[in-house]
């Protein structure tokens, strides 16, 4: 079987809004992430976790309280 058969095809302007949406609340989330967490080396503290379910922050304290923000994909 080739390889092109394996993957259905998947171009881009049937999901481009998607994409734009998408990436625009990584980016919010990203920003809410780096205001919340300690700075480390190479900015380690925002990288998304990658979940069975989609992705998800590491914990983020905000004053008293600890939270999580995770984008469900399923």
């Amino acid at each position: 079987m080739s390889d092109a058969a394996r993957w259905p095809a998947l171009p881009l302007d049937t999901w481009r809004d998607t994409y734009a949406t998408l990436h625009m609340w990584t980016q919010v989330v990203g920003k809410v992430c780096l205001a919340l967490t300690p700075r480390t080396n190479h900015f380690w503290n925002i990288a998304f976790q990658i979940t069975a379910r989609g992705l998800a922050t590491p914990p983020m304290i905000a004053g008293d309280r600890a939270l999580t923000i995770t984008f469900d994909f399923v």
